[in-house]
Formats: C-alpha cells, structure tokens, sequence
C-alpha cells in the first residue's frame, strides 16, 4: 500500500525490531486484560446481587399542606462493577409508603414502573423531568420557603433528581461566587426595604423577602424588583424592564 507524503521530509529513524515486538507485546497484553475483564452493566435481566440482601440506599420524606400524613420515598441503590475503576452508583429500585391509603393504588403502579426503568438501565434522568412535569388539576402547593410544587407527583420527582445528584448521576446547578454574592447583595438592599420581613426558606438555609414573587424558572417565591429589574434571589433569573 502506497502513501503520498504531502508534506518536506525534514528527518527520520529506523524502529528497532526490539522496540516494535515489545510494544506490539504491550498492545496484545492490553487487549487481552480488556477481554478478561468483568464489566456489569444494567440491562431487563439484572437480578439482586447473591449473597446480598441488603442494598445500601436514602429515605426522604414529603410533607404537603394537603394532607395530614407525610410521605417516605425510599430509594436504593446498586453498585455496580465495585473496586474497579468502571464503578458507578445506580438506582435499583424505589419504593413509597404513607398512612394514606387514598393514595395507595397509583403509588404501587407508580412504583413499579419507575423500579423496572431503573433495572433497565441507561440514560434513567428522564424520569425526573417528566414527573415534574405533572400538575395538578386541583391546583399545587408552596413548600416551607416558598418553593412551589405543581402536585404530590411532581415533588417525588424532585426528590429523585435530588438523589440522582447525590450519587453523581446529575448535576446540580450552581451560581458561581460573583453571582451569589451579587445575590447576596440584593437579599439584603431588598430586606431593609422592607424592613427585615421575610419568609423563610428551610432547602437554602436563607430567607426572602415577604414582597417576592414567583419565578418561572425555579418555581420558588423569590423574585424582587429593584432598580426596575425582577431578578430571582434563588436561580439568578433577570428579567430588565
């Protein structure tokens, strides 16, 4: 097979028949370590792991205004390919309980659906956009903070995005520091407007001003108007008018 050089030949060197055995020899070495290698990936067959009967996993819990009895979203985890460098945490499955029996069938089929989704394996992180997606023809709730929820589906949702970025799965959005001290800043010019009234916010560990609105981004009541520009005290969302 010939090969047109394109280019000047500014200098060359013979390879040594010991130089290319040996690294013909590495190649070879790799390849078969590769081959004997034990990966585990999730597929529609993969079962508990033998010999254990427990799976190391997270219990959140859902409170709403709408009910009397709290919800407990239990999910657990597998680890797959453990010690090597191919390891990687998944869900295996999920389960929810609750004194409420009103909410007892959908909550079964619910569960299911989503534990088969992650037995399967794959890109899962849809599930938490579509969940979140589901409102309520009731209408939604405000958390403790002024995060609003369009329905008991939809925070479930929220909570399993919060666990997928537990485990690294997905990222979380994060405001550099200049623009969370710029935030900051704000808080604080819009508090003193106000006069130090406020509502707290239990998930930041902050609070906002009573005044503030609701932001079409992060669905939490967090927005003021200074300077004739809503901005959003908790995403960074500005919108200048």
């Amino acid at each position: 097979m010939s090969i047109k050089i394109e280019t000047k030949i500014v200098g060359y060197e013979v390879v040594k028949e010991e130089e290319e055995a040996a690294a013909l020899a590495e190649a070879l070495a790799e390849k078969e370590k590769r081959k004997s290698a034990k990966i585990i990936r999730m597929t529609e067959r993969i079962a508990r792991p033998e010999g254990m009967e427990a799976l190391e996993g997270s219990t959140y819990k859902i409170k709403t205004p709408l009910d009397d009895h709290a919800m407990y979203v239990t999910i657990n985890d597998m680890i797959l390919n453990q010690g090597t460098e191919h390891e990687q945490r998944r869900p295996f499955e999920i389960f929810i309980n609750s004194k409420n029996m009103d909410h007892f069938q959908w909550i079964v089929a619910l569960t299911r659906l989503m534990s088969a989704v992650f037995r399967k394996g794959g890109d899962v992180t849809f599930l938490t956009e579509e969940l979140q997606a589901v409102f309520d023809p009731k209408g939604g709730y405000f958390k403790p903070g002024g995060k609003f929820m369009p329905s008991i589906v939809a925070e479930i949702g929220a909570v399993i995005e919060h666990h997928l970025q537990k485990i690294g799965m997905m990222e979380k959005e994060e405001l550099s520091e200049q623009q969370q001290l710029m935030l900051d800043q704000k808080r604080a010019e819009a508090e003193a407007a106000e006069h130090g009234k406020t509502v707290a916010d239990e998930d930041s560990g902050g609070s906002y001003p009573a005044s503030a609105t609701l932001c079409g981004k992060c669905q939490t009541k967090s927005v003021v108007v200074m300077d004739n520009c809503a901005t959003c005290l908790s995403c960074g969302y500005s919108k200048c008018g």
